[in-house]
């Protein structure tokens, strides 16, 4: 196997440009097709003439579970804000790039290289109704004045004032109110429904999962305090809630308590904790009181995980406040700060939120922050899953959708061009691909996330776990019988857990370098800590005297934006015995899995381009998958 990979071979989006004299947004023709006319042709043609059930007595079920790679975090023209960045592509065409299909994006013929198991569309709640009216012709309010100008609007700063007027200026106030072109509930119903109909048109249980879903937009201040939300199966609310209808997330879950009590099953996903003004991890609920039992109580039924990273940015961990963490400066996206007077704080990440949880648990007896990770990207262009470095293409329209834009503009009211990320895939391990077997999955935690390459890993805790399995196949058959697999509780125990790990590279990808845990757990006076652990490791390094394994080098040619699979290794297996452990206090232990050096899109875009290398951005980054945690709490 030749072990140079070049720019052309790895592509996850085959990327065909249509040369034309005009620019993506100067299409007009692709512009002015409604999102009505693209589902009413795609569901025609293409459709799958498909049962719409959500489980399907036929499909098999794996005790010891597959993993399945997917998106649960994206938006199409049914969102206003990536409308206005010049997005065309509906429901219809994002389960038709996940599935393989080629697609045509703002003048741009698109391909995945590799199809996706499954995907959430999570259109912004706040719009869907005006989003409908604008898109359809014949409803009611079609033709006002505003939805006309918004239809005809071509030039880029005339998008920007309209998103400052319309989206933020009034989703990051204190009352969030709809636009003056929304004509009523009616509107958000009939969206609603026609989002429900496109998901089980192509939901293929066993083959490929549309799972129900939309996002809750919360930004009070300014502060991110989004949420996506995901059903079980086709049992759903005739409109889903919004911002604007209730502008905290005490009031997202007493609605999803409401539908939980009419029989439907939901969950939500916050994202993007780095942009959330200290406000993703409180200390206090949304009336400023110190959060009780209740609220730990209810935060935790409906929020059993958390988004790792998205394409504004890395939310575990931040090298301003982890120094001592060696991988900490990974997609930082610093420049969020010159946005909505955001400055990060150490309680805005996830590890520091999961080491709040456990004191938390301690004095309340129940964690409010006990999440797993998953992936999602964010991605505004309609594309479910768009993560490879070398095939990027920016994720908001025109605002990031070119190489000067990448290297020199920024997303409005977010982030510099060169800070975003490519977001995060999700991977899932359950017993069969369908709404229920995946979501289940979700709901217990069984999940984990990459930073776009499908990196299979495998981890599991226990007392009675066997030190060094043979292979990896007695690994899942061990952790099974003997432990508890990652998103689970340890029971409660009086002798040191062990764990075991096992990671597999992308097949197409680049190579491993080590597999770490990260534990973090909390004294009897509730201060918390933390360490990192490196488990198991490639090319037989040896650790020094300090403790710190060898790096493991670079093969990245910056020149050429090529790297060599000759360092690391193509899998990694081991077992970790925490001779630390005191079973009188809560802990956690989560498992980051870190590739090789390869390069960063940036480099990607400067190399094709002929372009210097931006000297403030990293120009090799290393990919790394996180799983769910494992959680310890004392008996009694």
């Amino acid at each position: 196997m030749n072990k140079s990979i070049l720019i052309p071979t790895l592509l996850s989006i085959t990327i065909t440009t249509i040369l034309s004299a005009c620019s993506p947004l100067e299409s007009k023709e692709n512009q002015d097709r409604s999102a009505t006319e693209q589902s009413t042709q795609a569901a025609s043609n293409t459709a799958p003439k498909q049962e719409t059930s959500d489980t399907n007595q036929s499909v098999a079920v794996n005790p010891s579970k597959d993993v399945y790679f997917g998106e649960t975090h994206m938006h199409t023209a049914f969102s206003l804000d990536a409308y206005l960045g010049g997005t065309r592509l509906t429901h219809e065409d994002a389960y038709r790039y996940a599935q393989g299909e080629t697609i045509n994006l703002m003048g741009r013929e698109l391909k995945r290289h590799r199809p996706l198991d499954f995907i959430a569309v999570t259109d912004h709640a706040e719009y869907i109704g005006e989003m409908y009216t604008n898109l359809t012709e014949g409803a009611e309010g079609h033709n006002q004045k505003l939805l006309k100008e918004l239809r005809g609007m071509t030039d880029i700063k005339d998008r920007e004032a309209w998103f400052m007027k319309y989206v933020i200026s009034s989703n990051r106030g204190t009352h969030p109110a709809h636009p003056p072109f929304f004509t009523g509930p009616e509107s958000v119903k009939s969206a609603w429904k026609i989002m429900q109909e496109t998901a089980d048109r192509y939901n293929q249980p066993g083959k490929f999962t549309a799972l129900k879903a939309f996002e809750w937009s919360g930004a009070p201040g300014g502060g991110n305090l989004h949420r996506n939300v995901i059903f079980r199966d086709a049992q759903v609310p005739d409109a889903p809630i919004s911002y604007i209808d209730t502008n905290r997330e005490d009031g997202l879950w007493q609605w999803m308590a409401q539908q939980e009590a009419k029989g439907m099953k939901l969950l939500a996903i916050p994202h993007n904790s780095n942009a959330s003004k200290g406000m993703m991890f409180p200390s206090v609920d949304a009336e400023g009181k110190p959060i009780d039992l209740e609220y730990a109580q209810t935060r935790q039924h409906f929020e059993p995980l958390m988004e790792m990273m998205q394409v504004k940015g890395n939310s575990e961990v931040h090298r301003q406040f982890w120094p001592e963490d060696e991988f900490s400066d990974f997609e930082n996206a610093d420049s969020i700060q010159k946005n909505s007077g955001r400055t990060f704080h150490k309680k805005d990440f996830v590890r520091e939120g999961l080491k709040m949880g456990l004191a938390y648990e301690q004095s309340l007896g129940v964690n409010p922050f006990k999440y797993g990770t998953i992936g999602g990207t964010d991605n505004h262009n309609g594309l479910p899953s768009a993560v490879a470095e070398d095939s990027f293409i920016g994720a908001h329209g025109a605002d990031d959708g070119s190489v000067k834009a990448r290297r020199t503009g920024k997303v409005v009211g977010w982030i510099d061009g060169k800070d975003l990320s490519i977001g995060t895939l999700a991977g899932v391990w359950a017993t069969q691909n369908t709404r229920s077997g995946l979501w289940d999955a979700m709901k217990s935690r069984e999940t984990y996330s990459t930073t776009g390459p499908r990196i299979k890993v495998r981890f599991f805790g226990g007392v009675e776990l066997p030190a060094k399995p043979k292979n990896g196949q007695e690994l899942v058959q061990q952790g099974y019988d003997l432990g508890v697999p990652m998103g689970s509780d340890l029971p409660s125990i009086g002798s040191a857990p062990t764990f075991t790990v096992h990671a597999m590279k992308d097949p197409d990808g680049a190579n491993l370098d080590r597999i770490q845990i990260i534990k973090g757990w909390v004294d009897v006076k509730g201060k918390t800590y933390e360490k990192i652990f490196d488990v198991v490791w490639s090319d037989k390094r040896k650790k020094g005297e300090d403790g710190k394994l060898t790096p493991v080098g670079n093969t990245v040619d910056l020149t050429t934006a090529k790297y060599t699979n000759t360092i690391g290794a193509t899998a990694l297996i081991g077992s970790w015995t925490d001779s630390e452990f005191n079973p009188e206090q809560h802990a956690f232990y989560y498992t980051r899995v870190i590739e090789i050096p390869t390069p960063r899109w940036t480099t990607y875009d400067a190399v094709r381009s002929k372009q210097p290398l931006l000297d403030d951005v990293q120009a090799s980054i290393q990919e790394r998958a996180w799983t769910s945690p494992i959680w310890y709490k004392p008996a009694g």
